[in-house]
């Protein structure tokens, strides 16, 4: 079965193109897709094309999950690829979950997303695993990280949701912001609740809850650099006192600032290693002076100039009067302005 190695090339094209409804589809396909990549899968060709059917509306998502199906019934058990048949499948259950809007902050719903990515494909899917493990790593030089006990999975992940349930991110510094979401995000996958499939399920969930904050994230960051966010995930849960490294997250910080912001650090995967010295990686992020809740506000005006402050507040999960509160601040620092008026005004980014 024929893998196809350009698929981004091939689906990039719709987000260059810059009709709305194909590029969020497209977006949606390319995080689905490069998420595969933690696990070394590649899809075929036949889902890309199917894709592309999807893109331009002539199929919906139901009828690209009934042709994956049946293509992979029908083939002769002999040219059949199981690692194919995997990212086919989970890239398109992947891809229906991002274009849903529902999503809810709780430990149920991250066992809901890992049964429905992984249900006729792991045994165990959508079920906490029932003992414990180690798995060894190339940027450990074969070390494991430690993982939770499998007595204490619910209890921890339950404690972890809480936390951050409480959390308050209101007049955090970005770099703050992101340097609590990339530790957040890194307990949730140490956690690893499940069997298989965790670094997958982790990002899907991460990526539907910092949509609740405005974010559109399904960018080409997680599809290009997914291999790097996992290897990211592993050095901020390891430590080896007796070789003097500890849980570093920097490197997850820097994956999240290029995903939330226009920041370009270089995710290279060699850099995860703790063998890797380079002055370069250990140099400040960016200290931009903006609340998550800003940078949200400028994503989604870079997006659409003449955006609405109604559109803004429902995208950011807020009251439409804290939204102008929020935005007449900005307005007060220089970080946005109003162009030709409020009715048929635009907003300029500064």
């Amino acid at each position: 079965m024929d893998k196809d190695e350009n698929w981004n090339v091939e689906l990039s094209g719709y987000i260059k193109q810059g009709e709305p409804r194909r590029s969020e589809k497209a977006k949606n396909w390319e995080t689905a897709i490069g998420l595969q990549a933690v696990d070394g899968l590649r899809p075929s060709k036949y889902l890309i094309k199917t894709a592309k059917e999807h893109i331009e509306g002539n199929i919906n998502i139901d009828e690209v999950k009934k042709r994956i199906d049946e293509y992979y019934e029908i083939e002769n058990n002999e040219k059949l690829d199981t690692d194919s048949e995997e990212a086919d499948k989970v890239s398109t259950r992947i891809t229906e979950i991002l274009s849903e809007n529902s999503f809810n902050f709780n430990i149920f719903e991250l066992i809901n997303i890992h049964s429905r990515l992984f249900k006729g494909i792991f045994e165990e899917a959508g079920k906490i695993r029932n003992y414990n493990f180690t798995k060894k790593e190339w940027i450990l030089n074969e070390d494991t990280v430690t993982y939770s006990s499998f007595e204490i999975i619910k209890d921890t992940l339950e404690y972890d949701l809480e936390q951050e349930r409480n959390f308050s991110y209101k007049d955090l510094s970005l770099e703050e912001s992101i340097k609590h979401i990339s530790k957040f995000t890194s307990n949730i996958w140490q956690v690893h609740p499940f069997c298989e499939g965790n670094t997958r399920t982790t990002a899907v969930f991460i990526i539907k809850y910092l949509r609740t904050f405005g974010f559109n994230v399904n960018d080409d960051v997680f599809a290009k650099n997914s291999w790097y966010f996992r290897n990211a995930l592993v050095r901020a849960n390891y430590k080896n006192f007796e070789k003097n490294i500890f849980e570093d997250t920097s490197f997850l910080e820097k994956f999240f600032f290029n995903l939330l912001t226009d920041a370009n650090y270089e995710l290279k995967n060699r850099y995860t290693h703790i063998d890797y010295r380079q002055e370069e990686n250990d140099i400040k992020l960016n200290d931009k002076r903006y609340t998550l809740e800003e940078q949200a506000i400028i994503n989604i005006i870079k997006d659409n100039q003449s955006v609405k402050q109604e559109e803004i507040a429902k995208l950011i999960n807020k009251s439409l009067r804290t939204t102008k509160s929020i935005m007449k601040q900005m307005q007060e620092k220089s970080i946005i302005k109003r162009s030709n008026g409020k009715r048929n005004g635009n907003w300029i980014i500064l």
